[in-house]
C-alpha cells in the first residue's frame, strides 16, 4: 500500500535526517516544529499580500487602517495608539499616514482635547478597502485551513497561542 501524503517525508524532515547524520550529537526535534512555522508564516505571508493586494492595499496599508476600522465609530486613534496598535516606529508611522492621507483612506485633524496634537480617521473610501481585504483574507486563510477540522483547527490555535505567550 502507497503511503498517505501525510505519511511521507517533507522537505523539513529531509533537512532534519541530514542535520542529524552531520550532528548527530544535537537534538533537532525543536525543527520538526519550527521549521514547519516558518515555512506556513512565508506562505502566510504570500497569501496575505495577495488578499490585500486584490483590495487594493500593501500590507502595511492593511495593518494601519484595520487598527483604524477596529476602533469604536468614528473610528479615529492618535498617532500614537496607532504605533502601538501597529508595533512601528514614530517616524515610519508618519510616512504611513501621509501616504494614506494621500491616497484618501483616512484623514488628519486636530485632536479636539490637545490642539497640538491630531487624531487619524478612517475615510469611507479608506473602510470600504479594509473591509474588502479583510473578507479577502478570512476567505484565504479558510481555504488553507480546509484540510483540517474545526477540532483540529482550534487545537493548532490553542497550542500557537501557548507558543506565542511563551516568547513574550
Amino acid at each position: 500500500m502507497p503511503p498517505s501524503a501525510r505519511d511521507r517525508d517533507d522537505e523539513v524532515d529531509l533537512i532534519i535526517d541530514a542535520w542529524s547524520r552531520r550532528l548527530p550529537d544535537v537534538d533537532l526535534t525543536p525543527l520538526d516544529v519550527m521549521s514547519r512555522l516558518r515555512r506556513v508564516s512565508n506562505r502566510l505571508g504570500r497569501l496575505r499580500a495577495n488578499a490585500f493586494s486584490g483590495a487594493g492595499l500593501a500590507a502595511w496599508e492593511f495593518d494601519v487602517l484595520a487598527a483604524l476600522g477596529r476602533a469604536e465609530p468614528p473610528h479615529e486613534l492618535s498617532p500614537a495608539q496607532l504605533i502601538e496598535a501597529t508595533m512601528i516606529g514614530s517616524a515610519a508611522m508618519t510616512n504611513r499616514l501621509e501616504n494614506l492621507s494621500r491616497r484618501g483612506l483616512v484623514e488628519r485633524r486636530p485632536n479636539p482635547r490637545d490642539r497640538r496634537s491630531v487624531l487619524v480617521r478612517l475615510t469611507s473610501e479608506g473602510a470600504m478597502r479594509v473591509d474588502e481585504a479583510m473578507r479577502r483574507l478570512a476567505q484565504r486563510e479558510a481555504e488553507e485551513l480546509r484540510g483540517l477540522t474545526r477540532e483540529e483547527q482550534a487545537t493548532l490555535a490553542r497550542l500557537l497561542r501557548r507558543l506565542a505567550e511563551g516568547s513574550e
